[in-house]
């Protein structure tokens, strides 16, 4: 990424999603892990194994051909006739592990672990558990997303979130990962472009992230004005 980052903004995002989620997961019934995801044609099941694998790629550097759907797909079919626990162990060690090494890159993997935060959003979203796409991690999440709404090019937007809305953190330096966050309820995501105004998003920070991940936002509320939907999103 070319703008200014936090480049330990993805450990502490992914530290706390394995804190909040791990637990959940491990006192999660089996049968559970079989119901759909918002990931066309991916169960709760397949998307873990999908965050494993992602996570373990980026800890053991094997990168070359890494997160295409087919490199996905080829990804989840590996790990087909894994126990669920061994999918959440190799869960949790990429936690805690690929921040490190997303910290010491050029930025270009700080989308990744943003997707990893979604992912766990659709996890909770199929299992109905709540939390979805907010709560611990969304300050990181959030800052993150602004970085990557100028790097994959999205119109100018300024969001007005609503009563509820977490804040983005100051940056912190890489010695003090913990660092307190400044409040806010504005963002301003994506690039002005030329002869057209800003685009105007009011809503909460879920339906903020299923804009921008392209989740399904049916039944939120919320008001959009001078873009698209499909412009906004980050991931394709």
């Amino acid at each position: 990424m070319s703008e200014t980052r936090d480049p330990w903004l993805p450990h502490r995002l992914l530290l706390s999603e394995r804190d909040a989620l791990l637990p959940l997961l491990r006192h999660t019934a089996e049968s559970e892990y079989e119901r759909r995801t918002a990931c066309p044609g991916w169960t709760v099941r397949e998307v873990l194994a999908h965050c494993s694998a992602a996570l373990l790629r980026i800890v053991e550097g094997r990168l070359e051909g890494a997160f295409t759907p087919e490199a996905n797909a080829s990804d989840v079919r590996e790990r087909r006739d894994w126990s669920v626990s061994r999918i959440l162990d190799e869960l949790e060690e990429g936690f805690t592990e690929a921040g490190k090494v997303i910290a010491a890159s050029d930025g270009d993997l700080d989308v990744i672990a943003l997707g990893e935060w979604v992912h766990a959003g659709d996890v909770r979203d199929a299992l109905g558990r709540p939390g979805a796409y907010e709560g611990p991690g969304a300050a990181e999440a959030l800052a993150i997303l602004t970085v990557a709404s100028r790097v994959r090019s999205t119109p100018r937007v300024e969001a007005v979130l609503g009563e509820g809305c977490l804040p983005v953190p100051e940056t912190p330096s890489p010695a003090s990962p913990a660092s307190p966050a400044s409040p806010t309820r504005r963002l301003s995501l994506g690039n002005l472009v030329e002869g057209r105004p800003p685009a105007r998003l009011e809503t909460d920070v879920p339906t903020l992230v299923r804009l921008y991940s392209g989740r399904p936002v049916v039944g939120a509320r919320y008001v959009l004005d001078g873009a698209e939907e499909s412009e906004l999103v980050i991931y394709g």
